[in-house]
């Protein structure tokens, strides 16, 4: 029987010591779609990356990407897969060129592969002239699409991306969510984001999942979200199933005890008197 999903994940748990960051986690992602995982932080997305990767492993439950076991097949799955982590490492003694052909020898990429590979990457994301210079010199916008490129240089089947835009300027986040759409669209890549940016979530996922303290809370389109919990947008729906109203509960805390404005006040007034006599 052909896997008809890229990603199945059948209670899928995660402890580290007492901590669940990861709570009987249940996916079926189709090949060619774009999935995005949104939650607060520490809501379990990084360590649900990370297991899916065969990066760290699980505690209890099983899971499969690209038709291999995470735990049985970890090298095929690494071999299919490309990973941007949120906070990406990089050799800073190499140059943007010599890291790149780092990671394409670790997919035992041809050097003919590795080296037109490279070009077109460093051409996409605007790299050229640069990429024999330190990646110590780099700025954080720019390291951040070395690691872009580096998640791409093997051409893989699916593309696990977490907080893709993070440190880009406005030009190129637009960029890679354009990347993003393309390979979704065209190339058929199974794409799986995590990201904090609903606008980002609404624009690229065909699939939306919710997680918050390790439990997807809600799956579907960014409509279905939406008109599930009666919203006007992702954001609102968003706020709703994750509970984020704190910022509300807090000024409704301060209203209901009006002595603490009158107590800050009182305390700054002494320390403006205490601050004169000192002068």
């Amino acid at each position: 029987m052909v896997e008809t999903h890229a990603i199945l994940t059948h209670d899928l748990t995660k402890d580290f010591g007492k901590i669940r960051a990861v709570n009987n986690l249940n996916l079926k992602i189709p090949y060619g779609k774009t999935y995005g995982l949104l939650g607060p932080n520490g809501a379990g997305k990084t360590t649900t990356v990370r297991i899916l990767n065969a990066i760290i492993s699980k505690s209890s439950g099983k899971a499969s990407v690209g038709g291999y076991d995470i735990i049985t097949e970890s090298k095929k799955v690494k071999m299919i897969c490309g990973f941007l982590p949120e906070s990406p490492g990089l050799y800073s003694k190499l140059t943007a060129r010599e890291f790149l052909e780092f990671i394409g020898e670790l997919y035992y990429l041809p050097k003919d592969v590795i080296s037109a590979r490279i070009n077109e990457l460093l051409e996409l994301f605007d790299l050229e002239g640069r990429e024999n210079d330190l990646l110590e010199g780099y700025s954080r916008g720019m390291k951040q699409k070395v690691c872009l490129c580096a998640a791409l240089i093997q051409d893989p089947e699916i593309l696990f991306l977490d907080e893709p835009t993070s440190n880009l300027d406005p030009a190129a986040a637009r960029m890679v969510k354009n990347l993003i759409s393309e390979l979704a669209k065209k190339a058929d890549k199974t794409v799986f984001i995590c990201t904090h940016l609903l606008d980002t979530a609404e624009e690229l996922c065909d699939i939306i999942g919710i997680i918050v303290e390790g439990e997807l809370k809600i799956e579907g389109t960014p409509n279905e979200i939406i008109e599930s919990v009666s919203a006007k947008d992702l954001e609102e729906a968003y706020l709703k199933i994750t509970g984020a109203d704190h910022i509300d509960d807090l000024l409704a805390w301060r209203d209901e005890n009006p002595n603490n404005h009158e107590d800050n006040k009182k305390s700054r007034r002494k320390k403006k008197k205490k601050n004169k006599k000192l002068r």
